[in-house]
């Protein structure tokens, strides 16, 4: 391991560390024995989903935005502040563009300043709508820099271009991970993405929206597991200046998403399709070869388990009891 090891403390500053998979890097870093400062401005994460290291010592949530100077003593930085849904993305371009550009400076300088080990939470959207499958880090992408997605898309892409830089420039400490469709507990009802509408869907037993005809193919990775991957790339010597997917091999259409969605929840709903948004991908798988190789990870989590470990989350911002939908109660 590159530092943390053997029960060396690290400073870490985790940026977006309210969000969906921020929090829970936060939390697996102070299980850990790590000290964590965690900065997020709540535009889209929740301090109800760090609760349960709010009170450690090792613990400090700072309330700013990353795009602002930031003077921390830090050993290391992991920069995953930005939005990340289209819902998001969408109402918030321009803040995402900043976060992924003069954010991703702000972080980049902390680093160079205390010689920080520097980890990128990039994204599998920087390949657009693929042209090859599965996706390798090798692969330049098909994106389109003019239309709705770009203000993400481009920007994350500009972010891994200066982390690049700045370890050519500075001999930064760098990795970049691509990170694929992530689920689990801390996703906002509201999130957007195809999970948390299906979920939410089926316990109201509303139609699943279904964009296309459903072919459509993504591979889903249960949040325990992106994580594990996050914190071993954070820490692994081998992964230095190196580019990782992170994500399920496992691909499925959209189509057979809410059937499977269906069956967790326990409900037989409608299927309702609409136009499909422009440049939406219609294949997205990774190669994790080199993160195998490299970190020796893997997913462990079948999809089922992962939404069935998911749903009592949904339940639970939604207000219902553990055998409880929605529906139920309005039609006993």
């Amino acid at each position: 391991m590159f530092f943390g090891d053997g029960g060396m403390e690290v400073r870490v500053l985790v940026t977006g560390g309210a969000g969906f998979i921020g929090s829970h890097l936060c939390v697996r870093l102070v299980q850990e024995g790590h000290t964590v400062y965690c900065l997020d401005n709540l535009c889209t994460g929740k301090v109800d989903n760090l609760n349960r290291i709010k009170d450690d010592p090792s613990f400090r949530f700072i309330l700013a935005d990353v795009c602002e100077e930031i003077n921390l003593e830090v050993d290391a930085v992991a920069h995953l502040a930005s939005p990340a849904s289209p819902v998001d993305y969408g109402r918030l371009s321009v803040e995402t563009m900043l976060a992924n550009s003069l954010g991703t400076y702000r972080t980049l300088e902390l680093a160079r300043k205390k010689r920080a080990r520097y980890l990128l939470a990039s994204t599998s959207e920087v390949y657009g709508d693929p042209l090859v499958v599965p996706q390798k880090e090798g692969y330049f992408g098909n994106v389109n820099p003019v239309g709705p997605r770009a203000c993400y898309d481009e920007s994350k892409r500009f972010a891994e271009a200066m982390t690049s830089t700045y370890r050519r420039l500075y001999g930064l400490p760098t990795v970049i991970v691509r990170i694929f469709n992530t689920y689990g507990p801390h996703m906002r009802l509201e999130d957007g993405r195809v999970i948390p509408n299906f979920l939410r869907q089926a316990m109201e037993g509303k139609p699943l929206t279904v964009y296309g005809d459903g072919t459509q193919t993504r591979s889903f990775c249960y949040i325990d597991d992106m994580v594990e991957g996050i914190y071993r790339a954070l820490f692994e010597e081998k992964a230095e200046g190196e580019v990782l997917n992170l994500g399920n091999e496992d691909e499925i259409s959209v189509l057979e998403l809410a059937h499977t969605v269906m069956e967790v929840v326990g409900k037989e709903c409608e299927i309702a399709f609409r136009p499909l948004p422009q440049d939406d991908p219609r294949r997205r798988r990774p190669d994790i070869g080199k993160a195998r190789r490299l970190l020796g990870w893997e997913p462990v989590t079948p999809l089922r388990e992962g939404l069935r470990s998911t749903l009592p989350w949904f339940k639970e911002q939604l207000g219902l009891g553990p055998g409880q939908n929605i529906s139920s109660e309005r039609n006993p």
